[in-house]
């Protein structure tokens, strides 16, 4: 069935254009809060990990692009602001009422590596004592303090961390390992290793060679791939 009014097609999808544009330009503000900060080699790695991930290769209009594009992109940055000097921790809190974040993502860890991925960051709430470099999350993730011990989780470098799962309490979480969707970890998870199911069990552990993967591989394995994979949805 053709559309009703199929003359004004060509002019409207000019005009979304024109106007995705336009918004595109109030980007402007918040790629510039970077200058101000004392963070930017981390907010520069963060940008060159998301990109990677993506498939995408926007140069230098990286930064605008995963800011007009991602809240969850926007919710880490404005994190990397408020954890530097206090020009750019003031522009984070004023942009974040313009430019609003995924408001179900909470970030609070204050040591976080340079390169975390959140993908379809809706109903998570990180909360680590220390995440490494590279590190991938989902969405409805929950890492944090079980109101026991004296700290909350520590995860190492290119961890991955499924849909729906959780991290508790005085945990470790090796390099390179693999915590499966819905797995609630209450223990230790060797470098390598994957844990799955409630509570959590390792149940792959590779071999000594492949305990230091890069994030490319981390990615791959995760079934990320181009540009929709990690894209949360608009």
């Amino acid at each position: 069935m053709p559309p009703p009014f199929p003359r004004m097609d060509p002019l409207s999808a000019r005009l979304l254009t024109a106007l995705e544009h336009l918004r595109a330009l109030f980007t402007l503000p918040l790629a510039w809060a970077r200058n101000l900060s004392d963070r930017r080699e981390v907010i520069d790695a963060d940008v060159e990990q998301w990109l990677e991930v993506l498939g995408a290769n926007d140069g230098v209009r990286g930064l605008h692009s995963l800011l007009y594009a991602f809240g969850e992109f926007r919710a880490l940055y404005y994190h990397r602001l408020a954890g530097g000097n206090a020009t750019g921790a003031l522009a984070a809190k004023v942009l974040a009422r313009i430019w609003r974040p995924t408001e179900s993502l909470t970030i609070t860890t204050a040591e976080i590596g340079p390169g975390l991925f959140v993908a379809h960051g809706q109903a998570t709430c990180i909360a680590a004592e220390r995440i490494g470099r590279n590190c991938y999350v989902h969405h409805g993730v929950t890492i944090g303090w079980d109101y026991r011990g004296e700290r909350a989780p520590v995860l190492g470098d290119g961890v991955f961390v499924g849909t729906g799962a959780a991290i508790l309490g005085e945990v470790t979480i090796g390099d390179g390992a693999r915590i499966g969707a819905n797995a609630v970890v209450l223990c230790d998870v060797p470098a390598g290793a994957t844990a799955v199911g409630s509570p959590a069990r390792v149940v792959a552990t590779p071999s000594p060679s492949a305990l230091h993967p890069t994030a490319e591989r981390t990615v791959e394995e995760a079934g990320v791939s181009g540009r929709g994979g990690g894209r949360a949805a608009r």
